[in-house]
C-alpha cells in the first residue's frame, strides 16, 4: 500500500506544479488584456476592481476544474493498475453511428468499462442521447458500462440530467457509483482507500 501512496503523492506534485504554472502564465496573460468590455459591467453596477477580480477567478476556476479532473481521473486509474496490471484505457470503434468514430474507455477492468468522472455539472440535455449511445456501444462489444463520480453537482437541472443518467446506466445492465459509493467501489474493487490517502496529502498542505 505503500507503493500506491508513493505514486498518488508524486501525481499530486506533479498536478499541482502544473496547475500552479499554468495559473502564472494566465496571469501575465491577462496582464495586457483588453478591458473595455468593463463598461457593460459597470452598467451592470460592477466596479472596475470588482471585474477585475471576476475575470482572474473564471479563469483560475477552468484551469482548476480540468486539472481536478485530470489528477482524479488519473489516481482512480492508478488504483486499479495497482490492483489489476492488465486494466487500462481503450478506444472502441462506434458501431451504431459515424460521430465520433470511437468511444474511449477511461479504464477498462476486466469485463468493466470504466467511465471516471471526478463531477460532472453539464446542463446539457443531448448529453443523455450521447451517453447513452456510448454505453450501448460498450455493452456492444461485449463489456459492462460502469460509472464512478466522486462529487454531485449542486443545482437542479444538473441533478436531473445525473438522475436520468443512473437510470440509462441501470436499464442497460450497467452500474453508476456517486459520492461514498464512488470511493467505497474503488477500495472493494482495488482495495485501496483512495479518499483516505487523499484526505491525508490534503491535511499535511494545509498544515504548511
Amino acid at each position: 500500500m505503500q507503493d500506491i501512496e508513493v505514486e498518488i503523492r508524486q501525481l499530486a506534485n506533479k498536478y499541482s506544479l502544473k496547475l500552479t504554472e499554468q495559473l502564472q502564465l494566465r496571469k501575465l496573460e491577462m496582464e495586457n488584456d483588453d478591458l473595455s468590455h468593463f463598461l457593460i459591467y459597470q452598467v451592470l453596477g460592477i466596479s472596475d476592481n470588482e471585474g477585475l477580480l471576476i475575470d482572474q477567478y473564471q479563469n483560475k476556476g477552468r484551469f482548476l476544474y480540468k486539472y481536478a479532473g485530470s489528477f482524479l481521473e488519473s489516481a482512480t486509474k492508478l488504483c486499479f493498475k495497482y490492483a489489476f496490471n492488465d486494466s487500462g484505457s481503450l478506444k472502441i470503434p462506434n458501431t451504431l453511428g459515424n460521430r465520433p468514430k470511437t468511444f474511449e474507455i477511461d479504464c477498462l477492468c476486466g469485463t468493466n468499462a470504466i467511465e471516471i468522472k471526478w463531477r460532472d455539472a453539464t446542463t446539457d440535455g443531448d448529453h443523455i442521447t450521447k451517453e447513452h449511445t456510448r454505453i450501448q456501444v460498450i455493452k456492444n462489444a461485449g463489456f459492462i458500462p460502469v460509472r464512478i463520480m466522486f462529487y454531485y453537482p449542486n443545482r437542479q437541472q444538473a441533478m436531473k440530467i445525473q438522475q436520468a443518467l443512473k437510470t440509462l446506466y441501470l436499464g442497460i445492465g450497467g452500474y453508476y457509483y456517486c459520492c461514498d459509493e464512488a470511493w467505497e467501489y474503488i477500495e472493494l474493487q482495488t482495495n485501496i482507500n483512495l479518499k483516505e490517502i487523499l484526505e491525508k496529502i490534503a491535511k499535511e498542505k494545509s498544515d504548511e
